[in-house]
């Protein structure tokens, strides 16, 4: 099983280390459970970014404006548009 992001190669899991996997896993969904699992992390990792943002952004942006969007990707959006806005790497080298 190849793992890629954008057509880039991560890791490989080769026939041993699936047949470990699937010692505690049915081999019928071997396949799904893996899809399922790296979508988990994935969705889990932006999940407390998003809520960590919101924290952080939510009274700001009370005091800024009248109304705050409550839809995520929105509501990133607006934090993304503010001036004052700096990401990790913006941060950091402050």
């Amino acid at each position: 099983m190849k793992i890629s992001v954008d057509d880039q190669h991560l890791f490989t899991l080769n026939e041993t280390q699936k047949r470990v996997i699937k010692n505690d896993i049915m081999e019928e969904i071997f396949d799904e459970d893996m899809k399922r699992r790296l979508k988990y992390i994935l969705t889990h990792k932006y999940e407390q970014c998003f809520d960590r943002l919101k924290k952080e952004w939510e009274p700001k942006l009370a005091s800024r404006m009248s109304s705050i969007p409550t839809n995520p990707e929105a509501f990133a959006e607006l934090v993304f548009s503010q001036p004052d806005y700096k990401n990790r790497s913006q941060r950091e080298k402050q």
